[in-house]
């Protein structure tokens, strides 16, 4: 049976686990949350490396990125060496194959998108492949990776603004503490609505599922949300705010969807390979495995 670990700086009250066969492999998928412990993260490596398949590294990215150039930040760094034995990925993969694939799919084979014009992207260097879906389907993207990874009310309305903001800003802040650049343990648990206005002047909102909930308004009635590493839980409070779809870029598995470090983990687990895969080998396995979306309808009758 092929092990699949997360291990995420979020939360515990997120951990589950569940076995199942992927293209007729038995495999069995943990996610331990650390709430905010770095320190807890490299001991729990420290204590499985050797004794899973594959890590996948949660609650923060090793890279950020848009464009070819990736910047390693400083604190994942730290994390990552403390597996010797097993391969750890932090979803860098996925987020550039399978996530650009579904947005292209929901474009241009559903009608979900189509009365929507603008998108508010809540980190463009943290999806920068679904960031390029999405300018590709012609629509009007805002990133907020200023507003709400630095704090400055300085939106960016372009690909080409934030691939130069990225490649001047990234080597002063992938040296940071990660806990000031994304929500760790308990902040996960908070919304401080932020920036409200780009909320609501968007048709989609689009990103890292805990960015898009620490921010949001009350309420975001009649929209379109493209996430990943939902709960139950979460659903219902999108549910709640009124949202009318949800299209989450990993499979739902046992009523969740894992991130997609978790995914990225599972396939390199089952490629038997020691770390992170072409794009290729990837846009194979997503094939072969059927991997999909899931769209769910939450509130058919609202009104934006």
């Amino acid at each position: 049976m092929k092990h699949i670990v997360g291990i995420s700086l979020g939360s515990s009250e997120r951990d589950h686990r569940l076995e199942m066969n992927f293209g007729g492999e038995p495999c069995c998928i943990e996610r331990i949350g650390t709430d905010g412990d770095m320190k807890k993260m490299i001991s729990v490596i420290k204590k499985l490396d050797g004794e899973v398949d594959c890590f996948g590294l949660g609650g923060m990215d090793l890279y950020v990125s848009a464009g070819p150039k990736r910047y390693a930040i400083r604190d994942a760094l730290r994390i990552v060496r403390a597996a010797e034995k097993t391969p750890i990925v932090d979803g860098s993969g996925l987020k550039n194959t399978l996530e650009r694939k579904v947005v292209l799919h929901i474009g241009r084979e559903t009608n979900i998108l189509n009365e929507a014009n603008s998108v508010l992207m809540t980190s463009g260097a943290d999806r920068y492949g679904m960031a390029l879906s999405l300018e590709e389907l012609g629509l009007k993207v805002t990133y907020g990776d200023l507003l709400f990874i630095l704090g400055l009310p300085i939106p960016i309305n372009s690909l080409g603004f934030l691939q130069r903001t990225v490649s001047t800003l990234a080597p002063i802040v992938r040296l940071l503490p990660f806990k000031m650049l994304y929500p760790t343990g308990e902040q996960q648990h908070k919304t401080v609505p932020r920036h409200t206005k780009y909320f609501d002047r968007a048709d989609i909102i689009a990103g890292d599922f805990h960015f898009i909930y620490r921010n949001m308004p009350p309420q975001l009635a009649g929209k379109v949300v493209i996430t990943n590493t939902t709960t139950v839980k979460d659903v219902e409070v999108l549910r709640q705010a009124k949202v009318k779809t949800l299209v989450t870029t990993t499979p739902v598995l046992e009523g969740r969807s894992f991130g997609t470090n978790v995914m990225e983990a599972l396939l390199v687990a089952l490629a038997g390979e020691n770390g992170e895969l072409k794009p290729s080998e990837y846009d194979v396995l997503i094939e072969e495995l059927d991997l999909k979306p899931k769209i769910l309808q939450l509130n058919q009758e609202v009104q934006g």
